[in-house]
């Protein structure tokens, strides 16, 4: 197609891979490289026909690409790159560290202002999708509560601190709603919900030869943050169990808003993801607000932006029209 977004690929690990997947599923684009801070021909991608080139490299591309997607990581590699990339292309990322939103917006409006550039940032499912549900929720229903559940999903910062537990082979963490919580929200009840009273932690945990179970189990049970404010379950498995059931990174979760209308009477709303690829899914997110930072950026828009700037017709590659005949 001669009229193909071209998009690029900043960083190629889990998302980066899950980005260049989805973007195959769309053909209004079209992938036209990867740059990476490892050497080049040590990145071998999906499609050996895409060129892989040096991050060190990439303001020479300033006019081969339209959008250029960002998967990096929120805590050290996006608030440099975020800005850093702004001043040369238009730009979509998923930065998740929740406190610093407006921090990054910030950072990255002043480059994308100056640059004539469009900046979309924390784009996912959350922040992204659930934000906007959340959005939905309490404007609709100004009157109640909203919670958000996590899981059943793979945790991968909590995958990494059971691995560091001494005794622990190989480890796995995910994080469970708790169910009895979600059904008091749905019941309209709007209780006041803990930490403990809304997620339970459970482990699956491989031993290192002559490990003792109970003494790994008490470290991570008692480890501070990480664990100890949870209810917390430890399985132990062996490896070829662990191998067939918990290599994959599942995740989801529900956004309820409880609350009441005019006469008292309860209203609820609910949505929730069932995510069998954490990362594919928040690529395939990505790549649909691609296409709207290409329309915002086509229509003289410039600035950094979230994802409650954008209208959702702008995520679809039908034409308005289109949209009205066959969702409206």
């Amino acid at each position: 197609m001669a009229d193909q977004i071209r998009v690029a690929i900043a960083g190629y690990g889990n998302l980066g891979r899950g980005v260049e997947s989805a973007l195959a599923q769309n053909p209004d684009m079209r992938l036209v490289g990867v740059f990476s801070r490892r050497d080049p021909a040590s990145v071998t991608l999906l499609d050996s026909n895409v060129p892989v080139y040096a991050m060190a490299d990439v303001e020479k591309f300033q006019n081969e690409v339209d959008v250029m997607i960002l998967c990096g990581g929120s805590k050290t590699d996006l608030p440099e790159q975020g800005p850093y990339l702004a001043q040369f292309f238009n730009t979509v990322d998923s930065f998740d560290t929740h406190a610093k939103v407006n921090e990054y917006l910030a950072a990255l409006d002043e480059p994308a202002q100056k640059s004539g550039h469009v900046a979309l940032m924390s784009v996912g499912w959350d922040p992204g999708l659930f934000s906007l549900n959340r959005l939905f929720g309490e404007t609709i229903l100004p009157e109640g509560e909203t919670y958000t559940f996590w899981g059943k999903g793979l945790s991968q910062g909590h995958s990494d601190a059971v691995r560091r537990v001494e005794g622990v082979k190989k480890g796995v963490q995910y994080t469970l709603p708790s169910e009895e919580a979600i059904a008091r929200v749905r019941n309209g009840e709007q209780p006041e919900l803990t930490t403990r009273e809304k997620h339970v932690r459970e482990c699956f945990i491989v031993l290192e030869d002559n490990a003792d179970a109970d003494t790994v189990r008490n470290s991570i049970v008692t480890m501070p943050d990480y664990f100890e404010p949870f209810e917390t379950v430890v399985n132990f498995i062996d490896e070829a169990t662990f191998a067939a059931e918990h290599s994959a990174m599942p995740h989801g979760g529900f956004v309820i808003r409880s609350g009441e209308t005019g006469t008292q009477s309860k209203q609820t709303i609910e949505y929730s993801l069932a995510l069998g690829s954490n990362p594919e899914f928040t690529a395939s997110v990505l790549v649909a607000y691609t296409r709207a930072v290409h329309k915002l950026a086509s229509a003289g828009e410039v600035g950094a932006k979230s994802v409650f700037d954008v209208a959702p017709g702008l995520l679809s590659p039908k034409s308005p029209a289109q949209l009205r005949k066959e969702l409206l």
